[in-house]
């Protein structure tokens, strides 16, 4: 199978994954929560960078519909176990994201297992986008503080604020997948 452009930056999205937990876990490495901020920027650009190109050139294929979503996921989830790990997200939180995350891969497997391939709806890309804003505002601010800044209170709560935006965002976007996909769900016996 020959991949074309857009499936190549989801590829390469989710091999910039490894790197961007080898900076995120490499303490000794000066501003290294800076250098995983940047990595996981350029891969979450590439993210709008293959969605626009497919659908600006009409390279939109089952392989994109299905690996893109799985891509962001992972990239997403991985700084997400970070910051539990760091003390920086609420293990609470990022367990209500799992689960909506793996009941939502589910739904699209048994999907696929019928032919049908489920692309992300508006909901979804909402949702992808303010996990992208949380991840990237936290690793700032945890590199501010690795850097011995003094960070006043409110940027601290920025992250809370945030991290609760996206599970409030996650939670509705997957009763709506949920809900706009029941007839599948019921089908199954």
């Amino acid at each position: 199978m020959q991949m074309n452009l857009p499936n190549k930056l989801t590829v390469f999205r989710v091999l910039l994954i490894p790197v961007f937990l080898v900076f995120m876990m490499a303490k000794e490495l000066p501003n290294h929560y800076l250098w995983a901020a940047l990595v996981f920027a350029a891969a979450s650009f590439t993210d709008y960078l293959d969605g626009h190109i497919a659908r600006k050139y009409h390279l939109v294929t089952d392989f994109g519909k299905f690996m893109d979503p799985l891509a962001d996921k992972l990239l997403v989830m991985s700084a997400m176990l970070c910051f539990v790990r760091e003390d920086w997200a609420s293990l609470i939180g990022v367990i209500v994201i799992l689960s909506r995350e793996f009941l939502v891969t589910s739904v699209r497997l048994i999907a696929a297992s019928h032919g049908t391939v489920i692309a992300a709806d508006i909901w979804g890309k909402i949702k992808t986008v303010l996990q992208i804003i949380w991840v990237l505002y936290t690793l700032l601010v945890m590199w501010m503080e690795c850097a011995g800044g003094t960070i006043p209170q409110p940027v601290y709560w920025g992250v809370v604020i945030l991290q609760a935006l996206v599970v409030l965002t996650t939670v509705l976007s997957g009763w709506n997948y949920l809900w706009k996909n029941r007839s599948l769900l019921a089908d199954m016996k």
